[in-house]
């Protein structure tokens, strides 16, 4: 019996996906693949009229016991009632998983647990100024990067781009690099050489390249036509996604792989009321869609020897499900790490008690993060807070400039409350002048 909700997978060899079982499913086995140190690792299962493998760690001997929720400690009590003053539509905290996960350590690969990290966009810009990236980190006390693998457009020529997106001439095109394979090869190898971190970032759902070539996994549009957005509950992007990260690690040797926009849009809530078609296909609430993706992504990502992080907006840290689907102890308790945005220019007005919150940095950022600490005590195994901080200007009236001072309050915040595992820096455009203007605050 499933106690944990469970990718069904073609074969016991890669992470092509058959389906998926809900909790406290029934299933009848049919053999297994292999044992680790005498338990099974994955079973053979009767999946409709085929055969299909899950992972034993997710299953139970009873319907009793499948049925049962994590409450050790009063775990599942502090979620179960957790509720919004009106509904969002994003799911219910009681019905996401608390079950303490395994999280792992690679001894050829450590996880880097007090990252100080510099963005770079895939542009190729970017790419061809690596070696200005690496000064920058050399005379600061930056030790980790994240470069962008897909965010809209691909950072370079992928052949598992070729394979999900190439089904005319036109999205074919869509396929293409910002950068050539060789070329973003050899930026990665000197990062890595330079004795860098290397993070490999990849925008999730919000790929309007992948919902132009696959408008079956869009969320519709009122009028019935495919909106750029993909939905979620896509398994099909979800295979595309794990399988362009195994593809980046395999080819140039990351470290972790970062999935951003792991949600619904930002819209959710009046999609949700007004009926948008967010292609259900399991009839999951969006909170447990989330979830089961990481729960997939992780599973299959640690067999490569690379960490998963998840980029959450700094909502989620509040004590209800948002209603584009981020609950912040359901993603923690999963994930190996969790980078939440709190960028003091996002906040409204008054926010904390704070009149204009991105004038002050350092106390927007402590009271926000009291909030992550709380959530991240609520679980057994949380993951690795590392939290992005503005590293731009504001963007809202008074505008103000973001320098040494604002970079500084943010990462004293950030450890004044509790929150230790370090801080990537937020510039879109990664600019260079901005970072050596910036570089004596990366400490």
């Amino acid at each position: 019996y499933v106690r944990t909700p469970v990718t069904v997978y073609v074969n016991d060899t890669d992470n092509s996906i058959l389906g998926f079982l809900k909790k406290g499913s029934k299933i009848e086995i049919e053999g297994y693949d292999k044992l680790d140190n005498g338990i099974v690792n994955m079973y053979k299962i009767k999946y409709n009229d085929s055969f299909g493998y899950v992972y034993s760690k997710y299953l139970v001997k009873t319907s009793e016991e499948s049925l049962l929720n994590y409450n050790e400690d009063g775990i599942y009590d502090t979620h179960k009632d957790r509720k919004f003053y009106y509904e969002l539509y994003g799911g219910s905290a009681a019905n996401l998983d608390y079950y303490p996960y395994e999280k792992k350590e690679f001894d050829s690969n450590p996880l880097l647990k007090d990252a100080k990290t510099l963005y770079m966009n895939g542009g190729y810009e970017t790419i061809d100024s690596v070696d200005s990236y690496i000064e920058i980190a050399k005379n600061s006390g930056i030790n980790s990067v994240v470069v962008d693998i897909k965010d809209g457009n691909l950072a370079y020529d992928s052949n598992i781009a070729i394979k999900y997106l190439c089904n005319n001439e036109e999205n074919c095109k869509s396929a293409k690099g910002n950068n050539s394979y060789d070329k973003y090869k050899e930026a990665i190898k000197k990062l890595k050489d330079a004795g860098l971190y290397v993070i490999g970032r990849i925008v999730a759902f919000n790929d309007p390249t992948f919902a132009s070539a696959n408008t079956s996994e869009a969320i519709l549009n009122l009028n019935g036509t495919p909106s750029k957005w993909v939905s979620a509950y896509s398994r099909k992007a979800w295979e595309y996604n794990v399988s362009l990260a195994i593809e980046a690690k395999e080819e140039f040797g990351f470290n972790e792989i970062q999935f951003d926009y792991v949600r619904f849009p930002e819209s959710s809530y009046s999609m949700s009321k007004n009926g948008n078609n967010f292609r259900n296909t399991y009839n999951e609430e969006k909170a447990e869609a989330i979830q089961n993706f990481v729960f997939y992504a992780v599973d299959q990502l640690h067999k490569y020897n690379v960490y998963v992080s998840i980029d959450v907006f700094g909502e989620s840290s509040s004590t209800y499900v948002t209603a584009y689907g981020q609950y912040w102890p359901a993603i923690s308790n999963i994930a190996d790490v969790i980078s939440a945005m709190p960028y003091p220019d996002h906040f409204s007005l008054g926010t904390y008690g704070i009149q204009i919150p991105w004038t002050e940095p350092y106390k927007t950022m402590l009271s926000w993060a009291k909030s992550a600490v709380e959530r991240q005590s609520e679980i057994k195994t949380p993951a690795v807070a590392r939290t992005w901080i503005q590293a731009y200007n504001a963007i809202r009236e008074p505008y103000n400039v973001y320098g040494v001072n604002e970079i500084e309050g943010q990462i004293k915040g950030l450890k004044d409350a509790g929150l230790l595992g370090g801080y990537l820096t937020w510039n879109a455009g990664s600019s260079i002048t901005k970072y050596k203007n910036l570089s004596s605050a990366f400490k």
